[in-house]
Protein backbone atom coordinates (compact mmCIF):
# COMPACT_ATOMS: atom_id res chain seq x y z
CA UNK A 1 0.00 0.00 0.00
CA UNK A 2 2.98 2.12 1.15
CA UNK A 3 4.23 1.59 -2.25
CA UNK A 4 1.05 2.24 -4.23
CA UNK A 5 0.90 5.81 -2.45
CA UNK A 6 4.88 6.75 -3.30
CA UNK A 7 4.54 5.74 -7.29
CA UNK A 8 1.52 7.65 -7.56
CA UNK A 9 3.16 10.71 -5.86
CA UNK A 10 6.15 10.22 -8.51
CA UNK A 11 4.02 9.72 -11.32
CA UNK A 12 1.98 13.24 -10.37
CA UNK A 13 5.06 15.34 -9.98
CA UNK A 14 5.85 16.03 -13.47
CA UNK A 15 2.91 16.75 -13.64
CA UNK A 16 2.73 19.79 -10.93
CA UNK A 17 6.18 21.03 -12.23
CA UNK A 18 4.75 21.55 -15.94
CA UNK A 19 1.56 22.70 -14.83
CA UNK A 20 3.15 25.52 -12.90
CA UNK A 21 4.29 27.62 -16.03
CA UNK A 22 7.59 28.06 -15.19
CA UNK A 23 9.37 28.98 -19.12
CA UNK A 24 5.97 29.06 -20.70
CA UNK A 25 4.32 32.10 -19.00
CA UNK A 26 5.18 35.81 -20.14
CA UNK A 27 7.62 37.56 -18.01
CA UNK A 28 5.70 40.33 -16.11
CA UNK A 29 8.16 42.65 -15.19
CA UNK A 30 9.97 44.88 -17.88
CA UNK A 31 13.92 43.76 -18.55
CA UNK A 32 15.12 47.97 -18.43
CA UNK A 33 18.02 48.99 -17.24
CA UNK A 34 18.26 52.78 -15.64
CA UNK A 35 20.55 55.21 -17.13
CA UNK A 36 21.36 58.89 -17.32
CA UNK A 37 19.04 61.42 -18.06
CA UNK A 38 19.38 63.79 -20.68
CA UNK A 39 21.24 66.90 -19.70
CA UNK A 40 19.08 69.53 -18.32
CA UNK A 41 15.98 67.54 -18.12
CA UNK A 42 13.70 66.80 -15.08
CA UNK A 43 10.74 64.55 -14.72
CA UNK A 44 8.70 67.35 -13.23
CA UNK A 45 5.90 68.04 -16.02
CA UNK A 46 2.73 67.28 -18.36
CA UNK A 47 3.20 65.00 -20.57
CA UNK A 48 0.27 64.39 -23.64
CA UNK A 49 -1.04 61.58 -25.34
CA UNK A 50 -3.89 61.07 -27.23
CA UNK A 51 -5.88 58.69 -25.52
CA UNK A 52 -4.33 59.16 -21.87
CA UNK A 53 -4.95 63.11 -22.26
CA UNK A 54 -2.36 64.82 -20.29
CA UNK A 55 -0.33 63.07 -17.27
CA UNK A 56 0.24 65.40 -14.51
CA UNK A 57 3.74 64.40 -13.21
CA UNK A 58 5.74 65.51 -9.97
CA UNK A 59 8.94 63.95 -8.42
CA UNK A 60 9.68 64.16 -4.78
CA UNK A 61 13.25 62.93 -4.37
CA UNK A 62 13.34 59.10 -5.70
CA UNK A 63 9.45 59.12 -5.90
CA UNK A 64 6.92 60.70 -7.61
CA UNK A 65 2.95 61.31 -8.18
CA UNK A 66 1.33 61.54 -10.97
CA UNK A 67 -2.15 61.94 -11.97
CA UNK A 68 -4.47 62.31 -15.41
CA UNK A 69 -7.70 61.99 -17.25
CA UNK A 70 -8.31 60.24 -20.36
CA UNK A 71 -8.73 62.77 -23.89
CA UNK A 72 -12.27 61.41 -23.84
CA UNK A 73 -13.55 62.03 -20.39
CA UNK A 74 -14.25 58.11 -19.82
CA UNK A 75 -11.83 57.92 -16.87
CA UNK A 76 -8.78 59.29 -14.36
CA UNK A 77 -6.47 58.15 -13.48
CA UNK A 78 -3.26 58.13 -10.48
CA UNK A 79 -0.06 56.62 -10.45
CA UNK A 80 2.41 56.43 -7.77
CA UNK A 81 6.30 55.23 -8.35
CA UNK A 82 10.28 55.52 -7.63
CA UNK A 83 12.29 56.69 -10.55
CA UNK A 84 16.20 55.85 -10.92
CA UNK A 85 17.74 57.70 -13.64
CA UNK A 86 15.98 57.64 -16.86
CA UNK A 87 13.44 55.11 -15.54
CA UNK A 88 10.52 55.71 -13.75
CA UNK A 89 8.76 52.49 -12.34
CA UNK A 90 4.94 52.67 -11.16
CA UNK A 91 1.78 51.28 -9.53
CA UNK A 92 -1.33 52.73 -10.77
CA UNK A 93 -4.98 52.87 -10.74
CA UNK A 94 -7.58 54.10 -13.06
CA UNK A 95 -11.38 55.18 -12.14
CA UNK A 96 -14.00 54.61 -14.97
CA UNK A 97 -15.98 57.88 -14.45
CA UNK A 98 -20.02 57.25 -14.01
CA UNK A 99 -19.14 53.75 -12.45
CA UNK A 100 -19.21 52.19 -8.92
CA UNK A 101 -18.77 48.67 -7.36
CA UNK A 102 -15.53 46.71 -8.84
CA UNK A 103 -15.41 47.56 -12.05
CA UNK A 104 -14.92 50.94 -11.76
CA UNK A 105 -11.26 50.67 -11.21
CA UNK A 106 -8.32 49.01 -12.89
CA UNK A 107 -5.25 48.60 -11.53
CA UNK A 108 -2.02 47.51 -12.58
CA UNK A 109 2.43 48.36 -12.89
CA UNK A 110 4.90 49.53 -15.91
CA UNK A 111 7.30 51.81 -16.24
CA UNK A 112 8.58 54.73 -18.09
CA UNK A 113 11.70 55.93 -19.64
CA UNK A 114 12.74 59.07 -20.17
CA UNK A 115 13.90 60.14 -23.40
CA UNK A 116 15.26 62.87 -25.68
CA UNK A 117 15.23 62.91 -29.86
CA UNK A 118 18.02 63.46 -31.55
CA UNK A 119 18.09 66.92 -33.02
CA UNK A 120 17.49 70.38 -32.22
CA UNK A 121 14.07 72.35 -30.32
CA UNK A 122 12.63 68.74 -29.71
CA UNK A 123 10.28 67.76 -27.24
CA UNK A 124 11.61 65.26 -24.61
CA UNK A 125 9.39 62.26 -24.10
CA UNK A 126 8.57 59.23 -21.55
CA UNK A 127 7.92 56.35 -23.24
CA UNK A 128 6.95 52.79 -21.70
CA UNK A 129 4.66 50.03 -21.18
CA UNK A 130 2.00 48.93 -18.57
CA UNK A 131 0.18 46.16 -17.09
CA UNK A 132 -2.67 45.09 -15.18
CA UNK A 133 -2.37 43.82 -11.56
CA UNK A 134 1.27 42.79 -10.99
CA UNK A 135 2.35 42.79 -14.10
CA UNK A 136 4.10 45.55 -15.49
CA UNK A 137 3.70 45.00 -19.18
CA UNK A 138 1.42 43.27 -21.14
CA UNK A 139 -1.77 45.59 -21.27
CA UNK A 140 -0.18 48.59 -23.24
CA UNK A 141 2.30 50.86 -24.29
CA UNK A 142 2.47 54.95 -23.05
CA UNK A 143 4.16 57.50 -25.16
CA UNK A 144 3.71 60.82 -24.42
CA UNK A 145 5.18 64.38 -25.19
CA UNK A 146 6.46 66.40 -22.64
CA UNK A 147 4.73 70.13 -23.02
CA UNK A 148 6.73 72.86 -22.72
CA UNK A 149 5.38 75.95 -20.50
CA UNK A 150 2.74 73.36 -18.61
CA UNK A 151 3.38 73.21 -14.48
CA UNK A 152 2.41 69.69 -12.94
CA UNK A 153 -0.70 69.94 -10.86
CA UNK A 154 -1.68 66.37 -10.03
CA UNK A 155 -4.56 67.87 -7.73
CA UNK A 156 -6.36 69.74 -10.78
CA UNK A 157 -7.24 65.96 -12.49
CA UNK A 158 -10.36 64.50 -9.86
CA UNK A 159 -13.15 62.17 -10.28
CA UNK A 160 -16.65 62.89 -9.71
CA UNK A 161 -16.49 62.15 -6.53
CA UNK A 162 -13.07 61.28 -5.04
CA UNK A 163 -14.37 61.15 -1.53
CA UNK A 164 -16.32 57.89 -2.45
CA UNK A 165 -13.32 56.53 -4.37
CA UNK A 166 -10.83 57.21 -1.30
CA UNK A 167 -7.08 57.82 -0.81
CA UNK A 168 -4.27 56.09 -2.68
CA UNK A 169 -3.18 53.61 -0.03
Amino acid sequence: MLLAVFASALLSLPLVTTGCGGSQGKPTTANVQPGSMPSGASWDGVYFNPVWGYLHLQQQGGNFDARWKRADESAWGEMHGTITGDIARFDWKEHKIGMVGPSATTKGRGYFRYTRPEGDNVDDRIIGQWGFDDAEVGGGEWDSVKQRNMKPDPKSIQGESEATVGGWK
